[in-house]
């Protein structure tokens, strides 16, 4: 396994991380818990010693999921990650209520310390300023009393807000979403933080499963290696110098297998260059939204990159079933707002690629159930 150095914090982790938000859903449903854990040991001893995990995920057992394998291996050996927010704590979310989630996370990952404790899924400045104001003094209280080792977050926001955020210097370092598909968009916000001292873990290098699944179109990321279109997104990912974390979601052995040869012998370059490297030689973005997320203005509050980036899936497979699923299954939401639009045409003057957003939406909306 190829290790990184966590920002400046002294960690090493591995390029590679275990994303415990899927497992075999038949074995969750039926308990099996210890079969699921058993996936995470056979992780560490191939070396991954980064374990992500948060409240709610696989129908909110992943933390006793993982919980069970720390049990198995010595604790300074494995880096826990977890997450709160305002979704996961009672009101008044206040002091109380805080440490009782910090509490349940502790007590189900058999643990005295979480080693990134992330506030989660930031989606705007708005949204960080509100956790901010209501959780942050508590995330230092709990750092201080050593049930934190690192305050870090989690973002969905674009760069230019990401920088505002890590320009404060209040995290230790941040979970984002970048992939092949996105890269251009994000660059500046990895770049940003690195060149501050944090660290940055990579969530969905494979955007959902539109990169696999669309082998042709991605094939360039193979060129001059024996990588699968999987194994090479991951690499792409974990390429980055400024990404110290690749996280990755594993439901089978041969799926740990492959996110280990997809590091092997791994090179790592700064952004720019990768950006330089894969410019001329990727997927035409043309009609495809890249989820930079600067249509995130609409005045009815239809979440507008999140039906663009479902309306990919049709322009890759051909479906409107596609487009529906991916609403449901990465999203969690419905077709349904789509057809909120009044035509304002405020997202498409801001949409970086001129995409015929409203006529999307309509045809989304149209879509039969």
């Amino acid at each position: 396994m190829y290790y990184k150095e966590y920002g400046n914090t002294g960690i090493k982790v591995s390029a590679v991380g275990f994303g415990a938000m899927r497992f075999v859903e038949e074995d969750v449903k039926a308990e099996r818990f210890e079969k699921c854990a058993d996936l995470m040991l056979y992780a560490f001893e191939k070396g991954i010693n980064y374990w992500d995990t948060a409240p709610f995920y696989c129908n909110d057992k992943s933390e006793i999921i993982t919980g069970l394998a720390v049990e198995k291996v010595k604790r300074s050996e494995v880096y826990l990650s977890t997450k709160t927010n305002f979704g996961t704590i009672d009101e008044p979310h206040g002091r109380d209520e805080f440490r009782r989630r910090l509490e349940t996370s502790l007590d189900r990952l058999k643990t005295d310390y979480i080693d990134f404790y992330h506030m989660w899924c930031i989606l705007n400045l708005e949204s960080w300023e509100k956790q901010m104001e209501a959780f942050y003094t508590f995330f230092e209280e709990a750092r201080d009393e050593g049930l934190i080792r690192n305050i870090v977050f989690s973002s969905h926001m674009e760069g230019d807000d990401i920088e505002k955020v890590l320009d404060t210097n209040k995290f230790r370092g941040m979970l984002i979403g970048y992939n092949a598909l996105n890269y251009r968009f994000r660059q500046s916000g990895i770049e940003n933080a690195y060149n501050n001292g944090m660290g940055v873990v990579a969530m969905n290098p494979q955007n959902g499963g539109l990169i696999p699944d669309n082998p042709k179109l991605f094939e360039y990321l193979t060129k001059g290696t024996d990588l699968t279109v999987a194994q090479a997104a991951l690499r792409f990912v974990a390429s980055h110098r400024e990404i110290t974390v690749a996280l990755n979601g594993f439901v089978t052995k041969e799926h740990v297998d492959d996110a280990l040869k997809a590091v092997e012998n791994l090179q790592e370059k700064p952004a720019k260059e990768i950006v330089k490297q894969y410019a001329h030689e990727g997927v035409s973005l043309n009609n495809l939204c890249t989820s930079c997320g600067y249509c995130r203005v609409c005045p009815v509050d239809i979440k507008v990159p999140e039906y663009m980036d479902a309306y990919n899936a049709k322009i890759l497979m051909g479906k409107d079933i596609d487009v529906v699923n991916r609403l449901k299954w990465h999203w969690g939401t419905t077709k349904d707002d789509a057809g909120r639009c009044i035509h304002c045409k405020k997202c498409e003057e801001a949409c970086t690629q001129h995409l015929p957003i409203i006529d999307r939406l309509k045809e989304i909306a149209a879509i039969e159930d």
